[in-house]
């Protein structure tokens, strides 16, 4: 049986009529694919643009390989380069290469899809783009993150959130604390509060606001690999963080070791929403989540859910609905199983 990509071009005689390229000019485009590392490069700058240093990283190639095959991708027009600053950065815009040029790489994208190598450039350039779209959000919205998330989220999700994370003697984490406004005022709560968060401008303002708090304290980590003790809390919070993360079922792991057995937690996010342009502007890597979604995700560390409901946006509100469950962490915590294909970025 044809492959599906190959019946089309044999059915679109069309545009092989129209097709102005030579055989030698059709002979050296295909020439130009002949190797997997230039396959592999193409297939990560379809998705996205990016610099000879982010490719290294996302193909874990010396620099001399990626820039010697970019050369030969950037001769035949399979790319093109733009000068910022001192970087060169590069991409593939698909649907401006020629017809003949895009029936070519339709079918090569298509042979290349179960190439291991391919899905873990995939997997690498997804860590990259989420890293890249928090460092640079968030060092922008600094100085205007409280009005801004007021404006999209209201406010009454927090205050819902710390109905479960009252009790005077509790020990609590907020991960993904961004400018500490729930640090601050657990801090007046509870016997002890961390807050963990990536973003170094975000956490210099937490700083701040927490220094009169000698029960506060701030950390800067991965929410992925918090660099503090298994245990050691008695609850742990997470305000609007999933959505930014492209392993979240990762930070809900690492709740999970955070707790002692017994202990709570509270995760808010966006309930599952199709406003890209939202999720654009606002630099997101997931368009927020189904019940079934974060119950599946609970499920898989340990995280036993005592309810997920979803709330619909605050009067004045622009952002969309929020999910908020409370959970308890198992006195036995299982393995961490896969997310399923549709859940992984």
């Amino acid at each position: 049986m044809l492959h599906p990509s190959i019946r089309m071009i044999e059915s679109n005689p069309t545009a092989r009529a129209t097709d102005d390229s030579s055989p030698e000019d059709l002979i050296a485009l295909m020439n130009s694919l002949s190797d997997s590392t230039r396959l592999r490069l193409l297939r990560v700058l379809e998705r996205e643009q990016l610099g000879v240093a982010e490719l290294c990283k996302v193909l874990q190639l010396p620099q001399s390989t990626v820039s010697r095959h970019l050369k030969v991708l950037s001769q035949r027009d399979w790319v093109r380069s733009q000068q910022r600053g001192s970087a060169n950065l590069y991409r593939m815009y698909t649907d401006e290469l020629p017809a003949h040029a895009q029936e070519l790489w339709r079918l090569a994208r298509a042979r290349t899809d179960g190439w291991a190598s391919s899905g873990q450039d995939q997997l690498r350039l997804s860590q990259l783009i989420s890293r890249r779209r928090r460092s640079s959000f968030f060092a922008q919205a600094v100085h205007e993150w409280e009005q801004l998330r007021a404006r999209l989220y209201g406010s009454a999700f927090i205050h819902r959130a710390m109905v479960a994370l009252l009790p005077a003697e509790w020990t609590v984490v907020d991960l993904g604390c961004g400018v500490g406004e729930l640090v601050e005022s657990l801090g007046e709560r509870v016997r002890r509060v961390v807050g963990v968060d990536h973003s170094a401008q975000m956490l210099a303002r937490a700083r701040d606001r927490t220094a009169h708090q000698t029960n506060a304290t701030i950390v800067q980590g991965e929410l992925s690999a918090v660099p503090l003790a298994t245990g050691s809390f008695d609850a742990a919070v997470s305000l609007l963080v999933l959505s930014y993360l492209s392993d979240p079922q990762a930070a809900l792991q690492e709740m999970t070791r955070l707790l002692r057995p017994g202990g709570r937690g509270v995760v808010v996010t966006l309930l599952r929403h199709d406003r890209d342009a939202f999720r654009r502007e606002m630099r997101q890597v997931w368009p927020g989540f189904d019940q079934e979604q974060i119950a599946q995700m609970l499920d898989s560390t340990g995280l036993r859910p005592d309810g997920c409901r979803a709330y619909a946006s605050e009067p004045g509100a622009e952002g969309p609905a929020l999910l908020i469950a409370a959970v308890t962490k198992t006195d036995q915590t299982r393995a961490t199983r896969s997310l399923p294909k549709e859940m992984r970025r």
